[in-house]
């Protein structure tokens, strides 16, 4: 930079603000933009014309910033509308299982939500009455094939 931008205060602010608006402009432009100088002698046109410049610049980035939310917003619309189906399928489930436990498990299962208990804690899944339940290999594990 050249003296002559330092003659007043306010002139560096000048210097400092069209110096940190071409490099910005160059940053965010492209190659084509970084040959952009400014005169010291400085026109009030090159100071609406660096305006300029930096309004383009950050329409240009709130556009590729809309688009990103745009996108962003999608995806969470579909993340919810999975959400809700999954909740649906697990209420329907539920409702099922509700219907299907006998009345002496439906006790079971309250007395350990109000303990805070798990309700398989016991090691005692809940089995619909009337069914068999088959064991899993592991708890067979005292029996060889």
């Amino acid at each position: 930079m050249s003296s002559q931008c330092y003659t007043v205060a306010m002139d560096l602010g000048v210097c400092q603000l069209r110096n940190f608006s071409i490099s910005f402009l160059s940053s965010v432009l492209g190659k084509e933009s970084a040959s952009v100088r400014v005169d010291n002698s400085s026109s009030g046109a090159s100071v609406v014309a660096i305006d300029n410049k930096i309004e383009q610049a950050m329409d240009l980035v709130k556009s590729h910033l809309m688009y990103a939310v745009r996108e962003e917003v999608e995806v969470l619309k579909e993340q919810i509308k999975e959400l809700i189906e999954r909740n649906t399928q697990l209420e329907q489930e539920n409702n099922l299982l509700k219907t299907l436990a006998s009345p002496e498990q439906m006790a079971q299962f309250q007395a350990q939500v109000q303990t805070g208990g798990s309700p398989t804690g016991t090691g005692q899944p809940l089995v619909p009455a009337g069914t068999t339940q088959v064991l899993p290999s592991t708890q067979n594990s005292g029996m060889s094939a």
